[in-house]
């Protein structure tokens, strides 16, 4: 197992938003809110597959997390969207405490963990998420939220920006 560091990603990945993004070829244009939970759902039963393989603690190249590595990171990413989505719509411009994704990483020992309990929280932290998102109130789709860079997310944009990061994150472990 490599032990490579891996690079922190420092990209404001909200241009995803009011672009398709060139490498998985996600185009937010074409999904809507409605349709979030139900491809949530999907992706975490597929990851749960991902997280069986042979080899899902090895690396493919150096500095490139494993599949067990992308697995902790989309487990954590839906806990996290969670709280905001919880937050968005619970307070009034809520502002997103800032989170780390690399830190995180390094402080949780992602490669050390198990992939068959990393599978299971995967599970249910998405099955939470979906599950927050088909509770969304019709009319509160469009409260808002700011990130601690200052970006704003409305419920609704906020939902599909989070179901870009974990499209984008199956195509890294597929390609």
């Amino acid at each position: 197992m490599s032990t490579d560091p891996i690079v922190p990603d420092a990209k404001d990945w909200t241009w995803v938003l009011s672009r398709p993004c060139p490498e998985c070829g996600f185009d937010a244009a074409g999904t809507g809110h409605a349709e979030v939970a139900d491809l949530i759902a999907t992706d975490a039963t597929e990851w749960v597959d991902r997280l069986t393989r042979a080899g899902v603690r090895q690396r493919p190249a150096p500095g490139v997390w494993s599949i067990l590595e992308y697995g902790c990171h989309v487990r954590d990413v839906h806990r996290i969207f969670d709280h905001r989505v919880r937050l968005m719509l619970s307070q009034d411009q809520p502002r997103f405490p800032n989170w780390d994704q690399d830190a995180t990483a390094l402080a949780d020992d992602y490669p050390s963990q198990d992939p068959a309990t990393v599978a299971r929280e995967l599970f249910q932290a998405a099955t939470a998420v979906a599950d927050t998102y088909r509770s969304v109130p019709e009319d509160a789709w469009s409260r808002r939220g700011l990130r601690s860079n200052g970006s704003e997310f409305t419920v609704s944009t906020i939902a599909v920006y989070h179901l870009h990061d974990i499209v984008h994150h199956a195509w890294d472990v597929g390609r």
